[in-house]
């Protein structure tokens, strides 16, 4: 910015001064007619200066643009990775209540149109502002009179400036807003075109898309009309100007107060004057909708974050070869959480060919009277009391909205307790740094989200810069080997689309190797069996307990079948945990749990076990 202004000051001053040389010119021919010879020499020098001077003034207007572009440019990146980088620190529940395509318009239209609108701005407005310090000031020198009469401008365009600026700003507004709702519905149309075409909304879905596409055009068009009225104004004020100093300055001239080549001069100079009046005037339309845009990606970045990291207390120097649970244990005074060994690596070992790249966690996790809600004032769930050793897995289960999920976001610290407090191996997970807290979890989600690339990329992703080797064992484990290997690509294939070329099942198989190859030391499996068929769902069966084996699980299903095995049930109702035991003793107990039981499995054993012999 620094040598824009440079570069605009010396094409200012050689703009500035030519027209000053070109009147002395002109008064050499007027001299030379009026005396009858005139000094050529000195006319070829002025006329050659003034050539050097405008030859030089274009020089600096291409340094001035250039430095200009880059610097925007930079800017442009600079508010990009300051977008990208705010929405790794905001709280999920930003995420739950904003439409994905106005915070995506926000990171592009609006960054974009900063841009651009800067690029216009810092090129005009600078020049413009210098040119018209330069030009009054060489008016005033030549003709104080005139000088005054051309001032009488500034007031009356600022006036009409400002009152346009109040109308427009509030369109620009709109516009820039329908643009991100617009951007929304896009987005909700893209990811849900088959359930559009599935139940005959197209001319639903269009007719919601035209209301907003109209709603848009009309608040562009009243942003420009009435922003494109200020031009016009200047340009009529700019003219009255101009007839006023033509005219006095013909008087001027007359009674012999100036020189035929000063009158023109000062016209060229008056020109300069306002022109820059009429290019700020021109330049509002760019400043209020820059303005707009600029609060709409400030009013992102201004969103509350998480909260700051809680630097760890220092811990106790650790004795050789004692398990990272157990040091937190002792640090507390309490009995050490036993630690569980890491499964050997292998193509056929249980837990993955990645457990060695597991996290230091043993992996004993425990809520103390946890309670959290979105609003204070409605929990989501409360008091929530249990324990879970290392290696044991832990169902949870309940109707929908019983805030299964809300436990393992609580767990990972997507969302903080409002009350209670989680361990993990006896640290407590507020005083650990999020992203070390989470190298300790792998996930295999209900929606199994694929990234644009490979098969072995979107496998790698578990831990990037695994081997082949790794890769293809992590694969065979999970069942996914078998599939791919059949695709002409192979592991090459690339997906698109959050993998759209691929089943539900075969997705979620490959997120499930994703997690294997991790290796984390503690699993978070949610819903991972809905939506498939039933061949699939015993893949995704025996799939998740290889993963399992060895590592500190949770489970949320609705499927009771795939958590009958579990070492601990947690029913949950209504954000409490009503019930919790194994699969035998909530049958016994006859509670929520077994009515639960009944309603998905009792009219499918009563045929079975009918046909068995002997029965």
């Amino acid at each position: 910015m620094a040598g824009v202004i440079a570069a605009t000051c010396a094409f200012v001053t050689l703009n500035v001064a030519a027209p000053k040389v070109l009147g002395d010119a002109t008064d050499v021919v007027v001299e030379g007619v009026v005396g009858g010879s005139f000094n050529q020499e000195k006319l070829a020098a002025l006329l050659a200066a003034v050539s050097v001077m405008y030859l030089g003034a274009s020089v600096f207007s291409w340094v001035q643009g250039t430095l200009t572009a880059v610097a925007v440019q930079r800017l442009g990146y600079g508010l990009r990775a300051s977008v990208e980088e705010k929405l790794h620190v905001l709280p999920s529940g930003h995420f739950d209540e904003q439409h994905r395509g106005d915070v995506l318009s926000r990171a592009t239209n609006d960054v974009d149109n900063i841009a651009q609108a800067l690029n216009q701005l810092l090129n005009q407005l600078i020049l413009s502002l210098l040119m018209l310090s330069g030009a009054l000031a060489m008016m005033l020198w030549l003709s104080p009179v005139l000088a005054l009469i051309a001032l009488i401008s500034v007031p009356v365009s600022t006036l009409i400036t400002v009152l346009v600026a109040r109308k427009s700003s509030a369109h620009f507004s709109g516009q820039w807003a329908s643009t991100g709702e617009l951007h929304a519905q896009l987005e909700e149309f893209f990811t849900g075109h088959e359930v559009v075409k599935a139940f005959g909304r197209q001319e639903a879905a269009t007719a919601r898309f035209k209301a907003g596409n109209d709603k848009l055009c009309r608040a562009s068009a009243r942003a420009q009309y009435v922003s494109g009225a200020v031009q016009p104004l200047m340009v009529f004020v700019s003219n009255l100007n101009y007839i006023a100093v033509a005219v006095v300055g013909a008087l001027q001239v007359l009674a012999g107060a100036m020189t035929i080549g000063g009158l023109q001069a000062f016209i060229q100079f008056s020109r300069l004057f306002s022109q820059p009046m009429g290019q700020i005037g021109g330049m509002l339309t760019l400043m209020q909708s820059c303005l707009v845009s600029a609060g709409r990606v400030f009013e992102l970045l201004d969103v509350p974050e998480i909260p700051p990291e809680t630097p760890p207390e220092t811990p106790p120097e650790m004795p050789t070869g004692m398990p990272t649970g157990m040091l937190t244990g002792a640090a507390r005074g309490t009995a050490p959480a036993p630690a569980v060994a890491a499964p050997a690596a292998g193509p056929a070992a249980a837990s993955g060919p990645a457990a060695a790249a597991g996290a230091s966690s043993a992996g004993r996790v425990a809520f103390e009277h946890v309670s959290f809600g979105y609003d204070p004032d409605s929990p989501v769930v409360q008091d929530l009391c249990f324990a879970v050793e290392p290696g044991q897995t832990v169902a949870i289960v309940g109707q929908t909205g019983a805030g299964k999920t809300t436990v393992v976001n609580l767990l990972m610290r997507f969302y903080e307790p409002d009350s209670g407090r989680i361990t993990v191996d006896g640290q407590d997970t507020a005083e650990l740094n999020r992203d070390e807290l989470r190298s300790n979890f792998g996930t295999v989600l209900q929606d199994s989200w694929l990234f644009t690339g490979t098969i072995r990329d979107n496998i790698e992703y578990g831990r990037p810069g695994a081997d082949d080797a790794a890769v293809t064992a992590a694969a065979q484990a999970s069942h996914v080997d078998q599939f791919v290997r059949a695709l002409p690509g192979g592991y090459a294939t690339m997906l698109g689309n959050d993998g759209d070329s691929l089943s539900r099942g075969q997705r979620q198989l490959i997120s499930i190797a994703r997690a294997q190859l991790a290796g984390r030391n503690i699993l978070v499996l949610d819903e991972a069996t809905s939506s498939v068929d039933s061949r699939t769902e015993v893949q995704i069966r025996h799939a998740m307990h290889r993963l399992r084996q060895g590592r500190t699980s949770f489970v949320i299903a609705h499927r009771l079948s795939t958590v009958r095995d579990a070492d601990l049930i947690l029913v949950m109702d209504q954000g409490r945990i009503v019930e919790q035991g194994t699969h035998q003793q909530l049958i016994n107990r006859g509670g929520l749990y077994r009515k639960l039981y009944e309603a998905q499995f009792a009219r499918r054993e009563q045929p079975k076990r009918a046909q068995e012999p002997g029965q």
